[in-house]
This record gives structure tokens, C-alpha cells and sequence, in this order.
């Protein structure tokens, strides 16, 4: 068995922990910084002529493509989309509660 070591008093206790300091404090890093994208939440005369004329052409119709695309906002992108839908020029593939997949209509491929 070890040697018995000698506690030390609540004083020393005290003072050794009031001595050892903290050193330098820890910075936290910032992390990555998206950019703020600046998505319009109406349609330009431009923008709205862009939606109708290149998104019926596209094999492959997301809400996220169309934001990309014409750099407006999804909530604006998305009632685009259903409008273009009902119009009967873009079809849609899947709808789900995430995610929906429209194609280009095949009536009008066949007409060309």
C-alpha cells in the first residue's frame, strides 16, 4: 500500500485553484457563411416571358430549377409551376408533400 499523502488545507486548496488561471480563452470559428441570395418575390415583365417560353422545354421541372434559373423565390416558383400545370403545358410526374417533379408535356411534342 502507497504511502499515506498529506491533504492539503481548504487555504491551499483555494489558492492553487485561484493560481492556475484559465490560459487564453477559446475562440469559436464563424463557421461557413452562405451567401444571402436576393430572390425576387414577384415576376419581371422579363422574368415572367423566361418562365413561359424556357421552362416548358425542360426535361427535368423542380421548383429549385426554376429558382436557380430565374432567380426568384420558391413560394413564387412554386405557384408558377402549378399554374403552368393547370394550363396544361408542363405535366406533372410526382407530387409529394416534399418534393414536386414536372416534365414537359408530351401533347405538345407530338404537335412538333
Amino acid at each position: 500500500m502507497p504511502p499515506k499523502v498529506q491533504q492539503k488545507s481548504k487555504e491551499q486548496k483555494m489558492a492553487a485553484a485561484m493560481a492556475g488561471g484559465k490560459g487564453k480563452k477559446k475562440k469559436w470559428s464563424k463557421g461557413k457563411q452562405r451567401d444571402k441570395v436576393d430572390n425576387k418575390v414577384l415576376f419581371t415583365k422579363e422574368q415572367f416571358d423566361r418562365l413561359n417560353s424556357e421552362v416548358p422545354k425542360m426535361k427535368l421541372i423542380t421548383v429549385s430549377a426554376v429558382v436557380e434559373k430565374l432567380k426568384v423565390s420558391g413560394g413564387l416558383a412554386r405557384r408558377a409551376l402549378n399554374q403552368l400545370a393547370e394550363d396544361g403545358v408542363i405535366r406533372a410526374v410526382c407530387v409529394s408533400r416534399a418534393q414536386r417533379i414536372y416534365t414537359r408535356s408530351i401533347a405538345e411534342d407530338e404537335a412538333e
